[in-house]
Protein backbone atom coordinates (compact mmCIF):
# COMPACT_ATOMS: atom_id res chain seq x y z
CA UNK A 1 0.00 0.00 0.00
CA UNK A 2 1.14 3.58 -1.02
CA UNK A 3 -0.72 5.17 1.92
CA UNK A 4 0.57 8.87 2.27
CA UNK A 5 3.67 8.22 0.11
CA UNK A 6 4.62 11.25 -1.86
CA UNK A 7 7.40 10.29 -4.06
CA UNK A 8 6.97 9.58 -7.79
CA UNK A 9 8.84 6.80 -8.89
CA UNK A 10 9.03 6.95 -12.38
CA UNK A 11 9.12 3.44 -13.24
CA UNK A 12 12.94 3.42 -11.92
CA UNK A 13 14.73 1.36 -8.87
CA UNK A 14 15.82 4.34 -5.95
CA UNK A 15 19.36 5.04 -7.53
CA UNK A 16 19.05 5.80 -11.23
CA UNK A 17 15.83 7.65 -10.60
CA UNK A 18 18.08 9.61 -8.10
CA UNK A 19 20.68 9.95 -10.74
CA UNK A 20 17.97 10.93 -13.44
CA UNK A 21 16.58 13.43 -11.64
CA UNK A 22 19.82 14.94 -10.28
CA UNK A 23 21.00 15.08 -13.80
CA UNK A 24 18.10 16.72 -14.87
CA UNK A 25 17.76 19.34 -12.08
CA UNK A 26 21.81 20.19 -13.47
CA UNK A 27 20.43 21.10 -16.94
CA UNK A 28 17.71 23.09 -15.90
CA UNK A 29 19.49 25.43 -14.00
CA UNK A 30 22.66 25.66 -16.80
CA UNK A 31 20.27 25.84 -19.43
CA UNK A 32 17.47 27.74 -17.90
CA UNK A 33 14.90 25.80 -20.01
CA UNK A 34 14.90 21.99 -21.04
CA UNK A 35 12.26 19.84 -22.79
CA UNK A 36 11.02 16.78 -20.68
CA UNK A 37 8.22 14.74 -19.93
CA UNK A 38 5.08 15.73 -17.61
CA UNK A 39 5.98 13.66 -15.41
CA UNK A 40 9.90 13.98 -15.11
CA UNK A 41 9.42 17.90 -14.55
CA UNK A 42 6.73 17.35 -12.30
CA UNK A 43 9.16 15.18 -10.25
CA UNK A 44 12.62 17.36 -10.53
CA UNK A 45 10.48 21.05 -9.70
CA UNK A 46 11.12 20.70 -6.04
CA UNK A 47 14.06 19.96 -6.44
CA UNK A 48 15.15 22.91 -8.53
CA UNK A 49 13.06 25.05 -6.03
CA UNK A 50 14.70 24.07 -3.03
CA UNK A 51 18.56 24.27 -4.67
CA UNK A 52 17.23 27.98 -5.69
CA UNK A 53 16.30 29.07 -2.42
CA UNK A 54 19.75 27.42 -0.72
CA UNK A 55 21.51 29.46 -3.23
CA UNK A 56 19.94 32.59 -2.35
CA UNK A 57 22.24 32.82 0.27
CA UNK A 58 25.45 33.25 -0.84
CA UNK A 59 27.92 31.61 2.66
CA UNK A 60 29.91 28.20 2.71
CA UNK A 61 27.41 26.60 4.23
CA UNK A 62 24.79 26.73 1.17
CA UNK A 63 27.85 26.02 -0.61
CA UNK A 64 28.22 22.85 0.97
CA UNK A 65 24.46 21.86 1.09
CA UNK A 66 24.51 22.11 -2.87
CA UNK A 67 27.31 20.32 -3.66
CA UNK A 68 26.01 17.37 -1.40
CA UNK A 69 23.17 17.47 -4.14
CA UNK A 70 25.01 18.12 -7.22
CA UNK A 71 28.01 16.19 -9.18
CA UNK A 72 29.91 19.19 -10.42
CA UNK A 73 30.74 22.53 -9.53
CA UNK A 74 29.51 24.36 -12.09
CA UNK A 75 25.45 24.70 -11.02
CA UNK A 76 26.54 25.36 -7.78
CA UNK A 77 28.71 28.56 -8.91
CA UNK A 78 25.88 29.03 -10.98
CA UNK A 79 23.44 29.00 -8.58
CA UNK A 80 25.29 31.08 -5.97
CA UNK A 81 26.52 34.05 -8.40
CA UNK A 82 23.99 34.63 -10.82
CA UNK A 83 20.40 32.95 -10.38
CA UNK A 84 20.63 33.35 -6.42
CA UNK A 85 20.94 37.67 -6.44
CA UNK A 86 18.02 37.32 -9.51
CA UNK A 87 15.50 35.95 -7.29
CA UNK A 88 16.04 37.73 -4.35
CA UNK A 89 13.36 39.17 -3.84
CA UNK A 90 11.24 36.34 -5.16
CA UNK A 91 9.63 34.24 -2.24
CA UNK A 92 9.20 30.94 -4.47
CA UNK A 93 7.57 29.73 -7.88
CA UNK A 94 11.15 30.18 -9.92
CA UNK A 95 10.09 27.63 -12.40
CA UNK A 96 7.28 27.21 -15.13
CA UNK A 97 6.12 24.44 -17.00
CA UNK A 98 5.22 24.76 -20.52
CA UNK A 99 3.34 21.66 -22.17
CA UNK A 100 4.30 21.66 -25.72
CA UNK A 101 2.31 18.60 -26.71
CA UNK A 102 3.28 14.90 -27.09
CA UNK A 103 5.99 12.85 -28.33
CA UNK A 104 5.51 10.69 -31.67
CA UNK A 105 6.98 7.75 -30.59
CA UNK A 106 5.00 6.85 -27.42
CA UNK A 107 2.99 10.03 -27.13
CA UNK A 108 4.43 10.88 -23.54
CA UNK A 109 3.03 14.13 -22.80
CA UNK A 110 6.00 16.55 -23.17
CA UNK A 111 6.49 19.98 -21.48
CA UNK A 112 9.48 22.38 -21.16
CA UNK A 113 10.37 23.70 -17.93
CA UNK A 114 11.82 26.29 -17.61
CA UNK A 115 13.18 29.12 -15.06
CA UNK A 116 10.89 32.29 -14.83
Amino acid sequence: MRHRNKGIILDRKKAPREAMLRNLATSVILYEKVKTTEAKAKAVRPLVERAITTGKVNSLASRRQLMKFFYTEYPVNKLLEVIGPRYQDRQGGYTRTVKIGHRLNDGADMVQIELV
